[in-house]
Order: structure tokens, then sequence, then C-alpha cells
């Protein structure tokens, strides 16, 4: 009996020992993932309508989809971050056809390796893609376009040194050595030196020669930095700057585009929205209407701002 009483104890022992182990199992994970992933989706409506109104005015409603989509790979020594963005917005006003207000497609990526662990400085290379959906007008002309889908196109590719702070939210990418591909698709553009590319050319009574090339090629320094953080309670402000200027054309001639942003949270679905975006290339000549007649111009800063509400969805 004692035997027997013993026996029953040490298995029950036993047993217990090992469902706990099994529970312990089952909570651990089995691997441990170094990915972190991030898709936001959003829709920004804005709507003013009049009726009998003595002031006037024109009723008009606008609408911009956009979305960001994140994958980052993250070690002791190895950073590698992938973000896709896209952005496009439509306005509609009474009398006046649909006009185009945003359109952007954009791939970054940039891969990062430091030594230890201490430092805050990565041997990086960076890979940048830029184009739109779309055609492009100068308003109110839409006979003629002045710009499409890989018309322009941008690539950027090149190696240097990143600054990555995640404390402070700040990225700071250094590269002396860029190459800028802009590539001009369209036919019709390129035989115009859109976007900078070589224009067509014709003899004195003008037939074609040659045929105006469809991409340019740059080498030079290029400079990119980005912050997000919230500064205040529900207040989230992110900036992007991107420097670039060629060593062979005009070194010293800057190319700019920043971009800056402030999104007030209302609730996990909706936000608003105030921003404003710059850029300055002098390779993009602007498009004027004289006398009813679309001219080329010389390189003028482009501004855009931008100030909307609406809902954003986040899902993995």
């Amino acid at each position: 009996m004692r035997f027997f009483l013993k026996s029953s104890v040490v298995l029950l022992l036993l047993l217990t020992q090992i469902t706990f182990s099994q529970e312990i199992q089952t909570k651990l994970p089995d691997t441990i993932s170094h990915w972190e992933k991030k898709n936001v989706v959003g829709l920004d409506i804005s709507q003013i309508a009049f009726m009998n109104w003595n002031a006037g005015g024109n009723s008009s409603v606008s609408g911009l989809l956009k979305g960001n989509f994140i994958r980052k790979y993250n070690t002791d020594n190895v950073r590698w971050v992938n973000e896709m963005i896209f952005r496009y917005g439509v306005n509609k006003q009474d009398g006046v056809e649909l006009r185009k207000t945003d359109d952007a497609f954009q791939l970054n990526s940039t891969f990062g390796y430091r030594y230890d662990t201490i430092s805050n400085w990565y041997h990086s290379a960076k890979f940048n893609f830029n184009t739109q959906f779309t055609n492009g007008y100068s308003y109110p002309n839409t006979d003629k376009a002045i710009s499409k889908p890989f018309a322009p196109a941008y690539i950027f590719l090149g190696i240097g040194a990143e600054y990555s702070n995640k404390e402070k939210k700040i990225n700071v990418y250094i590269s002396p050595l860029t190459q800028k591909t802009t590539l001009v698709l369209a036919q019709e553009l390129a035989d115009q030196g859109a976007f900078g590319v070589n224009k067509a050319i014709y003899d004195g009574n003008g037939n074609l020669i040659s045929q105006g090339k469809k991409s340019r090629t740059e080498l030079g320094f290029l400079v990119t930095s980005g912050y997000k953080k919230e500064v205040f309670k529900n207040i989230i402000v992110e900036n992007r700057l991107n420097l670039y200027s060629d060593y062979i054309n005009r070194f010293g001639n800057i190319d700019v585009d920043w971009q800056m942003q402030f999104d007030l949270v209302v609730n996990k679905y909706v936000r608003a929205n105030i921003g404003a975006h710059l850029i300055y290339d002098d390779d993009i000549k602007a498009k004027e209407e004289i006398d009813n007649v679309q001219v080329t111009v010389g390189p003028k800063v482009q501004l855009k701002q931008m100030l909307g509400i609406g809902i954003i969805y986040n899902f993995i």
C-alpha cells in the first residue's frame, strides 16, 4: 500500500511538471520576428456649397485618397526600411471640369549596417523611385498634357552614411555618390526636352532629324532628412527634406524637395491635417497660358498647400 501511494504521488508530480512545461511552451513564440509592419490608408474630403448666397461663390467638393505602407527589418547591426506611398486627389467645382489636385507614387528603400550597437551611424545604400498615375495639365488647358505616367519618373540610387536616432525620431542620410535618372517615356514630351532630357533636333524645314532622349543620367551629392514626432498631445509633425546637386551640370545648383505636415488626431480613425510641399528643380520648366497659347517659361518654385480632414485605417 505504501509503495502504491508513493508511486501515485511521484506519477502525479511528473504529470503536473509535464503539463506545466507544456503550458510554458505554448505561451512562448516559435520565432522572434525582426520585421515591423505598418499599413495606413486614408480618405480626406472637403466640401462647400452655396444656395442664394449674396456674397457669391462656387460650390465644390474635393477628395484625396492616400496610403502609406512600411516594412522595417531591425537587428542589432542591420536596419532595412522599405516604404510605399501613394496619393491621388481630385476637385470638382460648378461649371468646371474635374481637375486633379494631387498625384504621386513613391517607393523608398534604405539598407544600413553598423559595426556596433553604440553608434547611431550606419553605412547605407538608398533607392528612391517617384512618378505619377495620370496625365497632368496646366489648367484650363486640357488639350496638351505637361506630364504623364513615367514622364517624368525619377530614380535615385546611391551609397553613403545614415544617422538614425530612435529616441529623437530623426534620420539624416548623406551620400557623396548618388546617381539620379530622369525618365520621360512619353515621346512627345521627350521631343520638347521636358524635365531636362535632350530635346528633338529638326532641320531648317522643320523635318525631324533625331528624336528627343527619353532619359537623363546625373551623378551628384544627396542629403535627405526625416523627422516625425508627437510635439504636443495629439499633434504629430512630420518633416521630409531632400537636397540634390549634380557634379557635372552646374554643381551647387540645388534641387529641393521639402514636405511638412501636421496631423491633428481627433481619435483612432479621424484626423485633420495641414501641410505644405515645396519643389524647386532647375530642369523643370513652368508652363503658362499667354493669349490662349501654352508657353514654356523658366524654372519656378512649386508650392502646394493642403488642409483637410478625413478618416484613416490602420491594419497589419
